[in-house]
């Protein structure tokens, strides 16, 4: 066995693998000796894992690559062989915010690109008004919220950094703050979307999926030093995670009680297996939706990284003037996704090609041609 493990986690529903897997034992039968540790931000997160706190952590894909270039932190090497989660997240706005949504909309509601156009209608009445820019909530600066929130605004003309303000908030704070009135709307993983809907202050706008086919999310990140130096530890963990997932599948029940303990996410139980189910409420007056894409933990290959996927956040960062772009670095931010490490611990074959993005704005991305995807582009920090 190896020494006691200490893995940081932030509450929520895409941490439901790694949860299950300590909490069912999945874990122990590897041999390893986990502790989980809650925290309340990714800043946190980042910076035990980084310093050696934490042995491994529930965090961020973007933060993950963002470690390993140096940018907006200082440069430590992270490895990422596991997805906990692909998709998950869901923008809401408040009910007024909803409402003119609606009235300016044309077209489906369910569809991004309407959503999108009907925003910019409504910033630009505001403006005209003399009112305030609207305020979005996004977990932090390195991460899908940002760039989901920032890719679904900009397809329909507004600029996230000209139009409108976008400010970082702790996930277990975003209901808070949209009670309070200092958003207008976030973007968030679960359960925290239902939170809001189910006190009656938030509308869910947009599932993640509507915006982006398969976004990778959340990963089981180490440091790549501590991997080098564990890797039957890390192939364990995999394994267990893995193992975890499959059992979710299977039961969202005991999944979500188990998820519902304080120490764990501390909601209701029926709003974690909403999530698990893929059959959230979306307004207050009752109206459900259901989409078997809403989060993906033990399905269609979810766990396994897709380096694709690292490309297209690396060339969000880009998009979007927090890095510039080279080949090095894109090499790097692929590199975070070990897909090599996942399929030996595994035991299983490579797949093979990675998935496709399929985002509801653009050209399909290609790894080999980050530029195209960032000229297809009118509004960005990007140059040339």
């Amino acid at each position: 066995m190896t020494g006691p493990l200490r893995i940081g986690f932030i509450p929520l529903v895409d941490a439901t693998a790694l949860i299950v897997a300590v909490d069912k034992g999945f874990t122990a039968a590897e041999g390893l000796d986990v502790t989980l540790v809650r925290e309340v931000s990714w800043s946190n997160v980042r910076d035990k894992l980084n310093i050696g706190l934490f042995d491994a952590a529930h965090l961020l894909a973007p933060v993950a690559i963002a470690s390993s270039l140096g940018i907006g932190h200082v440069k430590v090497p992270i490895v990422a062989p596991f997805n906990l989660g692909v998709n998950g997240n869901a923008i809401t706005v408040t009910p007024a915010l909803h409402a003119a949504i609606m009235a300016h909309l044309e077209g489906d509601r369910f569809d991004p690109m309407a959503t999108a156009l009907a925003l910019a209608r409504v910033v630009a009445e505001r403006r005209k008004a003399g009112a305030e820019p609207l305020t979005f909530g996004m977990t932090f600066p390195f991460s899908t919220h940002n760039y989901q929130l920032r890719f679904w605004m900009a397809a329909g003309g507004v600029d996230p950094d000209e139009d409108v303000r976008l400010v970082v908030l702790p996930p277990p704070y975003m209901v808070e703050s949209i009670a309070n009135g200092h958003v207008d709307a976030f973007c968030v993983g679960a359960p925290w979307n239902s939170i809001a809907v189910d006190l009656g202050i938030g509308h869910i706008l947009h599932f993640v999926s509507d915006v982006l086919v398969r976004a990778a999310e959340k990963v089981l990140a180490v440091r790549q030093s501590w991997a080098d130096k564990n890797p039957g530890a890390l192939a364990g963990l995999v394994r267990a995670c893995a193992k975890a997932a499959d059992f979710i599948e299977q039961n969202h029940a005991e999944a979500a009680r188990i998820l519902a303990q304080p120490e764990r996410i501390g909601v209701d139980a029926e709003v974690l297996q909403r999530t698990l189910d893929g059959r959230l409420k979306i307004s207050p007056d009752g109206t459900f939706r259901e989409s078997s894409r809403y989060l993906l933990v033990g399905r269609e290959e979810a766990g396994r990284p897709e380096k694709i996927q690292a490309a297209w956040l690396y060339a969000q960062m880009v998009r979007w003037g927090q890095t510039p772009l080279s080949n090095e670095a894109l090499g790097t931010a692929m590199g975070v996704f070990r897909p090599d490490i996942y399929d030996a611990a595994m035991g299983t074959a490579a797949v093979g090609t990675d998935a496709a993005i399929g985002a509801f704005a653009g050209p399909p991305f290609a790894v080999d041609d980050v530029i195209g995807h960032l000229k297809a582009f009118k509004i960005g920090r990007w140059t040339a």
